[in-house]
């Protein structure tokens, strides 16, 4: 993997924007900030630049990227939106949902994003940022998480400069990100789908279809092969050092990753100590999780030990991230 690029960082602002599209336009890779995570842009119609983000990455190329847009119109030139996919878009774009579609005819987005499925994945972000380069650049744009495949989704810019530097052009610093998890991705090529919990709800999204969101089958959860949405392998989102859930006590040499306003045995006692939300509030504590486990990480414990999190709003897409995060990994 060739590392010699000098990555370039800018703050926000018109010099930024335009920097970024015009780096989109020339099939470079610019990370920028959305409401989710940071992602790491490109041409989404470019094949060649599509290619670089997974070899930038180190990402398996039968993993589908989701192409962001900056409105409905745009994404309706690109998916075949059914009922549900329209009332779910007016309902929370922008905003942090993917509806994974059928493509439209014509769809002009690479095979290579959409990993030779059928359908493909769109997104209008809310971030203002992410907003005015979409604008500039006049183009769909894939972004997935700007981080090394499999690592901690990163919320700073400073988060994606440690994975990514000397691998991709530009990074658009638009400071931390408010969500702090990646969009909930929605199935929406046939009965409603809840491929990947995320930075929206699914009561809030149940409650706009009238109805209950169904589950993908478990060994479609569990295919490695040839996943639906992105961020559904196995194993994702991991630290290096092991994490351990549902810790009611601590041992030695572990790291505490608290919630909440009650300590554990061993707490006063542990490596390194951070809290994702002392009030118990899961909206913080979605905020905090990617960048508390880099910095626990960091700390190199034999152990991240995670405190029970209830699975309550975004407590269910936080949970469905330390769960991957917590898989054995070779």
């Amino acid at each position: 993997m060739q590392t010699a690029l000098t990555t370039t960082i800018l703050a926000t602002g018109a010099p930024g924007v335009d920097a970024a599209a015009r780096c989109l336009a020339g099939g470079g890779l610019v990370a920028f900030p959305t409401e989710t995570v940071y992602g790491l842009g490109a041409d989404a119609t470019n094949p060649a630049a599509v290619a670089r983000i997974y070899q930038a990455k180190g990402r398996p190329a039968f993993n589908p990227l989701i192409a962001h847009v900056e409105n409905l119109d745009a994404a309706q030139a690109i998916g075949r939106f059914n009922a549900d996919a329209i009332r779910l878009a007016n309902a929370f774009w922008p905003g942090p949902l993917t509806l994974v579609l059928p493509k439209a005819p014509g769809c002009r987005v690479a095979e290579l994003a959409t990993a030779g499925l059928e359908t493909v994945a769109l997104r209008v972000p809310a971030d203002p940022v992410a907003q005015a380069i979409l604008h500039a650049f006049a183009g769909p744009v894939v972004a997935p998480s700007a981080n090394l495949s499999g690592h901690v989704s990163p919320t700073t810019a400073q988060h994606v400069q440690s994975d990514l530097a000397g691998r991709i052009d530009l990074i658009i610093d638009g400071g931390p990100v408010p969500v702090g998890v990646e969009s909930t991705v929605v199935g929406c090529f046939g009965q409603p789908l809840l491929l990947r919990p995320g930075g929206l709800p699914r009561g809030e999204i149940e409650a706009v279809l009238g109805r209950a969101l169904a589950q993908p089958p478990a060994e479609t959860e569990a295919d490695t092969s040839q996943p639906l949405a992105p961020g559904m392998l196995a194993s994702h989102y991991a630290p290096r050092t092991k994490v351990r859930l549902n810790a009611v006590s601590c041992e030695a040499g572990e790291a505490l990753l608290a919630f909440g306003p009650d300590a554990i045995p061993g707490a006063d006692a542990v490596a390194a100590y951070l809290n994702l939300s002392p009030r118990g509030d899961v909206n913080e504590a979605a905020s905090n999780l990617f960048g508390y486990l880099r910095e626990l990480d960091l700390r190199r414990a034999k152990t991240i030990a995670v405190m029970l999190i209830p699975d309550d709003g975004l407590g269910e897409a936080i949970n469905d991230r330390l769960r991957r995060a917590a898989v054995e990994r070779d």
